[in-house]
């Protein structure tokens, strides 16, 4: 982000001497609010408004004119990040996550004013949501300003009820009759009578750009009278009809030059020069702005200038119209300025507006390397799309980029046919490797240095760029694999891309790697799945790729948490934190993701409080500093700490949630969301809801096993014990039986021996492969869930043989909560465990840990106790906290916290705050535990 535009960008436009001053929007601009909205369609004055405003104002403005080309998130934060730097003194970079942006700004001393101008432009939903979170959470010294042609997707009416939101719209900016015969004698210069001023300003209903055009087009004329009396017409037309007065009065000379530089964005006298292939546009851009020709300065030096819109795209029109065939060399003259001034994606844009589309893929080959370390693939992706098939099919490395940026964005479609295209012109990788390394099978190491596929060109390649070329195109080709399902292939060609890969590509070294990591991680591999991502860390460290650092941490720790190293897991995920941490101590992308790693280790330890103050810090840090799963892992962390809370609803409405967010970003979905909401579902006893899922989810006891679908199976076994444990007369499970047996199936009592008889033969399967695959930490599940299976049947010394052995795996790592989440059965194994002296130290502390430690007061004055939830609520109740800020407190939505109130209302009798406060009080309920 360097550059001569980035100046224009991001530069308060200069205010011009002798502008009416609007004294009556003074107030309501001046109004001490989060945001000010100025919405009205164009030429109606916005930005002049505010430059009129803010150079009154004390206060440092941090001002970013809006593009088209800022609908690439990266670029949009790039630039406001920019411009805050430049107006605070803060020294932010650019890829800051938003939370700590916000803390930024929140410890500034003084005010400052965030102007988004033409905000209409920004379509990416991303960007408007991350903006929305910004608004939310905006800090107390900073006050956000959008002008824009049409209303942003911001909770307004919320602020409105809130008085947080001051708004500018058309009406208000329409010209008041004084106001236009101000405007008309004072800085247009013409001599009105009081009578056809207040005609002229009827006529055109106070719209400011027909003022100014019509008070042009009367310069020099005799009958301003007349001239008024005959102006008509609606609002299209009046600015059609005055733009061309206004061009018509111009001489050949200054309507040539506005033509033809109308193609440009930001004007400079240089730039202009280049363009229009004359010399003296800086004098020419002055002149113009000395005759009010709508020509807006960017810069208090008058070096950089806009057209106002509405002239440029009738200038445009007109050029299109009269001179079409100039458009291509105007385009090109453009394209080679910026090139030659260091503004790659100014000279990208033109040379693609003017049908160069040769030198637009020079250009943009070149600038792929910086899109990538930047992430602006989406960027990268509309110039792509824009370029002829043809030209992309004859252009390798572009074919393969495209291939690229389309599968990290999450698309398929088209990929193939993109890496066939860069297969075909350099040399054809074999889809079906002649060898493989063992090595590949078995992780990276010191002796991994055989190679590991053959290509089809014999021999050594001496070409370097075609070998990098090649590796890319294998790594994109195992990405695809990987996206088809297909991990043999995935594995196939990450192999060749480490053989063709150079020393020099240590990125790309990493990218194999990872997706070597990928593919063994989903074949239940995990040991060589971990090796293989620690390589993939080191590599992209080295690369300075620190936010794919982050992802690779998520899933080191991912790993470590199956493999029962809780320590480990809790290692990685920190160690990921600090890789995601800036020296000055700001987040980076991946922060807000370890963060909900680092609530699972605790959560599972029964450490709550600790769980919820890391996904606290989490959602502060905000979804755009997460990695893409981000959204759908939070909102499963949460719901499983709710679920030890027991709030069920609350549990169910975060699953639901996460499912409706949910995103791969490649990672296998080894625990689907619906496997966790029917596993809360058996739980509590909504059992033909959970044998649904089964049912939707074509689990059977006798399916063949693996690894990915390990997590439903477990869960398919916990849901026929449940239905088990419900006994022969529950209602349900008909469905399921008919399915299986039709009509001459089992009768119920044989069914419901069936069930626990399909639930232990699958469960010691599930076994034998868990531990066959060393994950420690689905075989202490195993072994609880076989404990259970086995106490059902009425044989206690059996259940404690799985018990002992899940408890002796679990001790040293801490884990509580996969036993004590079992409820009663498994805390009556436990005290028979214990009698046995099976780990004794470690089943006390199980059992306080069930029974909430042993200073929960007792509630024996009501009629039905408090849970747990309600009372951590109540306690908060006795402080002052409002009820949004217990809501912040427990990391719950403000609706649950009022139904755990109307709950502890109830229970204790009472109908106030202070009522149960003192109640609660009276029965010894604020004793804190």
């Amino acid at each position: 982000m360097a550059g001569p535009l980035l100046e224009t960008k991001l530069h308060l436009p200069s205010r011009r001497p002798g502008l009416v001053t609007r004294t009556r929007l003074s107030a309501r601009l001046n109004s001490e609010v989060a945001l000010v909205l100025v919405s009205a369609p164009a030429g109606f004055g916005k930005t002049t408004l505010l430059t009129e405003w803010l150079a009154a104002d004390p206060r440092p403005v941090a001002w970013v004119s809006l593009d088209a080309g800022d609908n690439d998130p990266v670029v949009f934060w790039a630039y406001l990040v920019a411009a805050l730097n430049r107006a605070t003194g803060l020294a932010l970079d650019a890829t800051t996550a938003l939370a700590t942006l916000l803390n930024a700004l929140q410890s500034l001393s003084t005010k400052v004013v965030l102007v988004l101008d033409d905000f209409h432009v920004i379509e990416s939903p991303e960007v408007q949501r991350d903006l929305a979170f910004l608004v939310e959470h905006l800090p107390t010294p900073v006050q956000l300003v959008i002008a824009t042609r049409s209303d942003p997707a911001l909770p307004l009416t919320r602020m409105r009820v809130r008085r947080q939101l001051a708004e500018i719209r058309a009406d208000d900016l329409r010209f008041s009759v004084a106001e236009a015969a101000e405007y008309l004698g004072e800085v247009m210069g013409l001599t009105l009578t009081p009578a056809d001023a207040a005609a002229l300003d009827g006529r055109t209903e106070g719209w400011i750009a027909a003022l100014q055009l019509a008070a042009l087009s009367m310069h020099g004329r005799d009958d301003l009278t007349g001239f008024i009396a005959e102006f008509s017409g609606d609002d299209r037309y009046i600015v059609d009809y005055l733009l061309e007065e206004v061009l018509q009065r111009q001489s050949a000379a200054v309507q040539t030059f506005l033509l033809h530089t109308s193609i440009l964005g930001r004007l400079t006298g240089p730039l202009c020069d280049a363009v229009t292939g004359q010399t003296g546009g800086g004098a020419r851009l002055r002149e113009l702005e000395r005759a009010n020709l709508f020509l807006v300065a960017l810069d208090d030096h008058r070096q950089w200038y806009r057209y106002h819109h509405l002239f440029a795209d009738v200038l445009r029109a007109r050029l299109l119209d009269e001179q079409p065939e100039r458009m291509p060399e105007l385009h090109a003259r453009a394209s080679e300025w910026f090139e030659q001034n260091g503004e790659p994606h100014e000279a990208i844009r033109h040379a693609l507006a003017g049908g160069q589309f040769e030198r637009a893929a020079d250009l943009i080959e070149l600038g792929v390397p910086a899109l990538r370390a930047l992430r602006q693939e989406i960027t990268l992706l509309h110039w792509l799309n824009l370029l002829p098939g043809d030209l992309l099919a004859a252009r390798p490395s572009l074919s393969a980029f495209f291939a690229g940026a389309l599968l990290i964005t999450g698309q398929t479609e088209g990929v193939e046919a993109r890496l066939q295209d860069a297969e075909r012109w350099r040399g054809h990788i074999t889809a079906a490797a002649q060898e493989i390394d063992v090595d590949l099978l078995s992780g990276p190491g010191p002796g991994n240095t055989r190679r590991a596929v053959a290509v089809t060109a014999p021999g050594p390649d001496p070409d370097p760029d075609r070998r990098s070329l090649l590796s890319k195109i294998a790594i994109y080709r195992a990405a695809q694999a990987w996206a088809l399902g297909d991990v043999p292939a995935t594995i196939r060609f990450c192999g060749q891309a480490l053989d063709l890969v150079g020393d020099a590509d240590i990125a790309e070294r990493g990218a194999a790697s990872g997706m070597l990591g990928l593919a063994h991680w989903t074949r239940g591999d995990l040991s060589t799945a971990y090796d293989w991502w620690a390589a993939s860390v080191q590599h992209l460290r080295q690369a300075g790729h620190l936010s794919d650092v982050a992802g690779c941490s998520l899933a080191l720790g991912d790993i470590r948490l199956t493999q029962g190293r809780l320590s480990d897991a809790q290692a990685a995920y920190q160690r990921g934190l600090a890789a995601a941490t800036a020296l000055d101590g700001s987040a980076l992308r991946g922060a807000a993701d370890m963060r909900v790693g680092l609530a699972d280790v605790c959560r599972e330890r029964d450490d709550l409080d600790a769980a919820r103050e890391h996904l606290r810090a989490g959602r502060e840090l905000g979804e755009s500093s997460g990695l893409p799963q981000n959204p759908y892992r939070w909102r499963v962390a949460m719901a499983r700490i709710q679920w030890a809370d027991g709030e069920v609803d609350a549990a169910l409405h975060s699953l639901d949630d996460a499912e409706r967010v949910y995103v791969s970003d490649f990672f296998p979905n080894v625990r689907p969301v619906s496997a966790v909401r029917a596993r809360v579902w058996a739980q509590s006893g909504r059992l033909n809801e959970a044998l649904a899922w089964a049912r939707e989810r074509g689990l059977h006891s006798d399916d063949e096993l693996s690894y990915v679908h390990e997590y439903e199976h477990v869960t398919l076994a916990r849901v026929l014990l449940a239905e088990y444990a419900a006994g022969p007369g529950r209602s349900g499970g008909r469905a399921e039986r008919a399915e299986r047996y039709g009509s001459g199936g089992p009768d119920r009592n044989k069914w419901h021996e069936r069930m626990l008889v399909e639930a232990t033969g699958l469960l010691a399967r599930l076994l034998q492969a868990a531990e066959m695959g060393e994950r420690t930490g689905t075989v202490i599940e195993i072994l609880v869930v076989q404990a259970l299976a086995e106490q059902l049947r009425g044989n206690k010394a059996a259940a404690l043989q799985p018990l002992g052995r899940a408890l002796a795996l679990a001790e040293a790592e801490g884990y509580v909560r996969i036993f004590i989440e079992e409820g009663a059965p498994m805390l009556a194994l436990l005290r028979a465990a214990a009698t046995q002296g099976v780990a004794q130290r470690y089943v006390r502390r199980l059992l306080a840990s069930a029974d909430g430690g042993c200073s929960i007061p007792t509630q024996s004055g009501l009629i039905e106790p408090l849970s747990r939830r309600e009372l951590d609520v109540l306690r908060l109740l006795a402080t002052d906290l409002t009820g949004p800020a217990i809501a912040r407190e427990l990391v719950v939505s403000l609706n649950t916290i009022r139904t755990h109130i109307k709950n502890i209302y109830a229970k204790l009798g009472v109908a106030s705050r202070r009522a149960a406060v003192r109640r609660a009080a009276e029965l010894g309920l604020l004793a804190r535990r």
